[in-house]
């Protein structure tokens, strides 16, 4: 680095560690010297904006660092996010449709309701009986759960399944490591808490029914394949052996959140794929655990088009100016979703800090599903997924390999 020069990386770090100063549980993850965030907790407060300038005048440096091409553009991205905080954070408005942009690289709009209407259509052969749709699907949904007083053993059986397919498939330090625990009071399912050192706490929540059907994927999704392989593969390749400081701090509402979110939704196709309901089916009949694993995998198929409605509800909300009541609707008629369901969603959906995330599960998934299957036709889904384990991609990047494919 030429003398005077901007260490962009390492102020990336120092800067992401100043939101946490303002937004605590804004860092997702460190794993860098504490001796740096120990600097920053002894600075005086930042402003925000003060941080949106930090972010404009390290995004001014960036084509002068000398960075390779992906490092320049992964920072650039979180950059760009990161300025984009700093002013809602200071009270600029910001249109919803431009904030979603700006974090994640990805335009949002609504979702066909054709699609929707088809899943139902779906959704009707499988599950014939009286009542309304919505009804036999609650109903299903509620013959699938498991017994809380089970979960802790369920979620160790397909943690340990899980874990044997992923290092054979994909590789994991030795030492690394995943710790379990039942929490309350939450609201989210499971949370992945990476504590750096290959290791990391898993948070299951028991207040919220778990289907047998889901388990797999939350484990997928919070462990094997997903962010705590993502963590290690990266903390093992990108920090230690290639010294990439910029990928020690993990901050939200920025691209790298669709990247990580997104190649976790996708944890179960790329570690067990076709046929992932009968296999979880038999891991958990050793508990005494019964479900159908092949109906279970035919609903989740045809179910799969209605995760975007939680998409619409935020842009309803925040772009168009829909009542709450109307949005809460549309969630119970096209989600198939209970008015409890429907109005829990809608508190996450008006979070100031939160009420963007929703696109990267809704948008990670779609992008990153799009990709994998885009992959040649000799190339191993395994071979296709490693890269979204290893490398700073983006949203911005795959979106141009989609194109040029």
């Amino acid at each position: 680095m030429a003398a005077g020069a901007v260490d962009v990386p390492l102020e990336y770090v120092r800067l992401g560690l100043r939101f946490d100063r303002l937004e605590s549980g804004f860092v997702d993850a460190y794993t860098g010297d504490p001796r740096l965030r120990s600097a920053v907790a002894d600075e005086p407060a930042p402003t925000p904006h003060q941080l949106r300038d930090q972010a404009r005048a390290l995004l001014g440096e960036l084509d002068s660092a000398s960075l390779p091409a992906d490092r320049t553009a992964y920072l650039r991205g979180q950059l760009t996010g990161l300025e984009c905080t700093a002013r809602k954070m200071g009270g600029e408005p910001v249109g919803f449709i431009a904030e979603v942009e700006a974090y994640f690289q990805v335009q949002v709009s609504l979702g066909d309701t054709a699609e929707y209407a088809a899943a139902h259509t779906e959704l009707e052969q499988l599950l014939p009986g009286s009542g309304t749709l919505a009804e036999r699907y609650a109903r299903h949904r509620r013959r699938e759960e498991c017994p809380p007083a089970k979960l802790e053993s369920a979620v160790h059986a397909l943690s340990s399944a899980l874990r044997d397919r992923v290092r054979g498939q994909y590789g994991l330090p030795e030492s690394e490591t995943v710790r379990y625990e039942v929490v309350t009071d939450k609201p989210w399912s499971g949370f992945n808490y990476y504590e750096g050192g290959y290791r990391s706490r898993v948070a299951i929540n028991a207040d919220l029914p778990h289907r047998l059907a889901q388990l797999p994927h939350l484990v997928a999704h919070e462990s094997y394949p997903g962010h705590h392989t993502e963590h290690c593969r990266k903390e093992q390749g990108l920090v230690e052996r290639e010294h990439h400081l910029e990928h020690t701090v993990f901050v939200v509402n920025t691209p790298e959140c669709l990247m990580a979110e997104g190649l976790a939704d996708l944890g179960v196709e790329a570690a067990i794929g076709e046929g992932w309901g009968p296999w979880a089916a038999e891991v958990l009949a050793d508990l005494g655990l019964r479900f159908d694993g092949h109906l279970a995998e035919r609903i989740a198929t045809a179910a799969a088009p209605l995760n975007r409605v939680r998409q619409d509800a935020a842009i309803l909300l925040h772009d168009r100016g829909a009542d709450p009541d109307e949005v809460a609707a549309h969630l119970q008629r096209w989600a198939l979703v209970s008015h409890d369901r429907a109005v829990q969603q809608l508190r996450f959906l008006t979070d100031p800090l939160w009420r963007a995330y929703i696109s990267t599960y809704v948008e990670g998934f779609d992008l990153l599903s799009t990709w994998l299957a885009a992959r040649p036709a000799e190339q191993p889904v395994a071979d296709r997924f490693l890269r979204l384990l290893d490398e700073p991609l983006t949203p911005a990047v795959i979106t141009a390999e989609l194109a040029g494919a």
